[in-house]
């Protein structure tokens, strides 16, 4: 009667196709304290894999932030700068650089937006052994801490930032980048452990030292362990000496007749599956494997796929922290995130498409006019 309208309630969301006994089976949950220690071991014992890991860290490029209001984007940029981030780290890429390898390392990241004087005054990774995600409901996800033996829900939900990398059709829990690898790893770990075993066996020369004894036989204690003493002597480190012995007395190699295994294809192969699930061009790793120009240039192109994708699941992380910073200080939080080009190949081929086209569009505009 007042002439107000009656305010508009938004409907609860219902997913149909998911069933009621869904949550309670434990689907999509983040990976177990095993299986993360698992991924961190792969890290330390397989240097390829840490090395991709970290490559493609470095190779993701940087960022610019795009705001209706020149004033809010400048300060914006100095905030993302500027920005504390865990105890001794400083600005953005700091934060998305843990961000991005705990992603790929365990598919899943967690990161909170720590308030200050009534904005945004730090940014922390949260660690995945201390946090736990739950599906509290198809479209919902709740992290709870562990303190001790207890688990407490956050109270903040929306200061929290949480990713997935290719979670599996309706879970929270994305998909490892290194799944699939521990088989691999453990052969090839296997081949270098018994490559390290042969050749301290062969490699490091050792003799048996043969004396037939008088047909007397006597005297043969002694004389054994006197030749003993000399031999020692005469390998000695460090020294050249000759060794002389009385009697028929021979000296082999221990090992020597026995060769030990090439391992160049089989650890080939556990590489070349390595490499292919990390979605690295074997030249970044250091592995001289022989490729054409072209082959290397379309295996760049692919990293480049590869990187977008990544980008495509960091920007919302990145939007909402821009958005939050622009609303508890006062502006629109409207912005879009603009990556930069990843290399500086993409700009050239990219500025060489567009003076191509540039030459077909004359052609075609002086065919039409004759």
């Amino acid at each position: 009667m007042l002439g107000f309208r009656k305010k508009e309630q938004t409907a609860a969301l219902s997913v149909q196709t998911r069933p009621e006994d869904a949550f309670r089976l434990g689907r999509g949950v983040s990976p177990g304290p095993g299986e993360r220690a698992l991924y961190r071991t792969l890290r330390e014992s397989v240097p390829i894999i840490d090395a991709a890991v970290s490559k493609l860290r470095r190779l993701l490029g940087s960022f610019q932030v795009e705001c209706s209001d020149p004033q809010a984007q400048e300060e914006l940029r100095r905030f993302l700068e500027d920005v504390r981030v865990n105890a001794t780290e400083q600005g953005i890429d700091a934060f998305l650089g843990v961000y991005f390898e705990e992603l790929l390392t365990y598919g899943n990241a967690v990161g909170e937006m720590v308030l200050g004087g009534g904005q945004v005054a730090a940014l922390y990774n949260a660690s995945l052994d201390s946090v736990e995600l739950e599906q509290a409901g198809p479209l919902e996800v709740k992290v709870s801490v562990w303190d001790g033996a207890k688990k407490r829900g956050c109270p903040y939900p929306q200061l929290l930032l949480i990713s997935a990398l290719n979670p599996e059709a309706g879970a929270v829990r994305g998909t490892s980048l290194l799944r699939g690898l521990p088989f691999v790893s453990e052969i090839l770990l296997k081949v270098y452990k018994t490559l390290g075993i042969n050749w301290d066996r062969l490699g490091n020369v050792r003799f048996a030292v043969t004396c037939k004894p008088d047909p007397t036989g006597l005297y043969a204690g002694e004389r054994a362990r006197q030749m003993a003493e000399e031999w020692k002597r005469a390998m000695r480190g460090g020294e050249v000496s000759d060794f002389v012995a009385v009697g028929d007395v021979s000296i082999k190699a221990i090992g020597a007749d026995n060769q030990i295994l090439d391992s160049d294809v089989p650890v080939r192969q556990m590489l070349e599956q390595i490499v292919a699930k990390l979605g690295v061009p074997p030249f970044l790793l250091g592995l001289s494997w022989s490729s054409t120009e072209r082959m290397s240039s379309q295996q760049a192109d692919m990293l480049t796929s590869e990187l977008d994708a990544y980008r495509r699941v960091l920007t919302p992380v990145i939007r909402k922290i821009c958005r939050t910073w622009l609303a508890l200080a006062g502006y629109d939080p409207q912005c879009s995130v603009e990556w930069d080009e990843i290399t500086m190949q993409d700009e050239v081929d990219h500025a060489n498409a567009r003076y191509l086209n540039a030459q077909a569009r004359q052609l075609e505009q002086k065919e039409e006019e004759t």
